[in-house]
């Protein structure tokens, strides 16, 4: 596969969107890269005036005008590997008009940490099963790593996974960067499974502070939390992996820590007494956590599998009950 002069397409503006176009444009691997931005005022602001008003204002966008576009078939188009960047709810929307031909041979990757809530599933079997993209040229970005630490340049560590390490070699290749360090991984369903956990934790997270708790407990709730994730991905998807790697353990601290954490904030927000509506209408971005609540609830019960955080959560944010009452209890069961 050649590592160089390759074409990229970014799905997606948001904060993470940005970050990664920033990335990709401080590498130093030859490449032409365009991006996707839904609404055109937008898209007309960033050609510019070379910056995103929404998010990550501060972070010069420095690929030329004419490779923003609001027409997602043009990106795709143009592009040898196609990066996923958009909330996995509006994914599906987003993809609205592409059809399988238009994929055909082309790398798409997942930098999105949610499930697409009709389907139920991850994104990595969405685009198998509705796209007919093969799983070798399928890769999944994983974390711990923020937008807003990108944008600051902050050294980041990012694990990019894929069933073929080629391809995710590759997909390294092109973002690394003197802040940002690469592994590569063949746990492309571990990967992605711990990311849209990890949501689901931090939510919780958020809760029990907007609550009062403090690290004490906080330490307690996420050492189970990262006992829940292995016994999860290991029903799941069970093959050898360390639990204790970045990829999920640190990316688990992270969100459920981070000051940046839209799902420990949105879970704070609901902590304190916000309506889980009015939480999601304050918050300027999508708190995947609250889609992976209801989701990943499906899935344990198909599988069996007992969660008690999430189990918690999805409680608290789809049955209505009291998070006071719901963290009471759950705190009976941690150890």
């Amino acid at each position: 596969m050649n590592f160089t002069k390759q074409t990229i397409g970014v799905v997606g503006s948001g904060s993470w969107a940005t970050a990664m176009i920033k990335m990709l444009s401080d590498n130093r691997v030859e490449k032409s890269i365009f991006w996707w931005v839904r609404n055109k005022q937008t898209a007309d602001y960033i050609k510019n005036y070379k910056h995103n008003p929404n998010y990550l204002s501060a972070v010069s966008v420095k690929i030329p005008k004419r490779n923003i576009h609001t027409d997602i078939r043009t990106v795709i188009a143009h592009s040898d590997i196609v990066i996923l960047n958009t909330p996995a709810a509006f994914l599906k929307d987003a993809l609205k008009g592409i059809t399988p031909d238009m994929l055909t041979g082309k790398v798409i990757v997942s930098a999105i940490k949610g499930i697409v809530p009709d389907e139920n599933q991850i994104v990595g079997d969405f685009l198998q099963q509705q796209y007919a993209i093969p799983i070798d040229k399928i890769a999944v970005v994983g974390g711990p790593c923020h937008a807003e630490e990108v944008s600051l340049e902050k050294l980041s560590y990012l694990t990019i996974a894929s069933r073929d390490t080629h391809v995710a070699a590759l997909v390294a290749s092109l973002i690394e960067t003197r802040y940002i360090k690469t592994n590569v991984s063949d746990d492309i369903y571990g990967t992605e499974y711990a990311a849209i956990l990890k949501n689901i934790y931090a939510v919780a997270g958020g809760i029990c502070h907007g609550l009062g708790f403090g690290d004490n407990f906080q330490a307690v709730l996420i050492s189970n939390a990262i006992r829940e994730m292995a016994e999860f991905v290991n029903t799941v998807k069970p093959i050898h992996r360390d639990i204790k790697e970045s990829a999920y353990l640190g990316d688990l601290l992270v969100t459920a820590y981070s000051q940046f954490s839209r799902n420990r904030t949105f879970g704070n927000m609901v902590g304190k007494g916000y309506h889980v509506k009015s939480a999601q209408l304050e918050m300027n971005m999508v708190a995947e956590g609250y889609y992976a609540a209801y989701c990943i609830q499906e899935i344990c019960d198909v599988h069996r599998i007992e969660l008690p955080i999430c189990n918690a959560v999805y409680q608290i944010l789809y049955e209505n009950h009291s998070p006071a009452e719901a963290i009471s209890r759950l705190a009976e069961k941690l150890t």
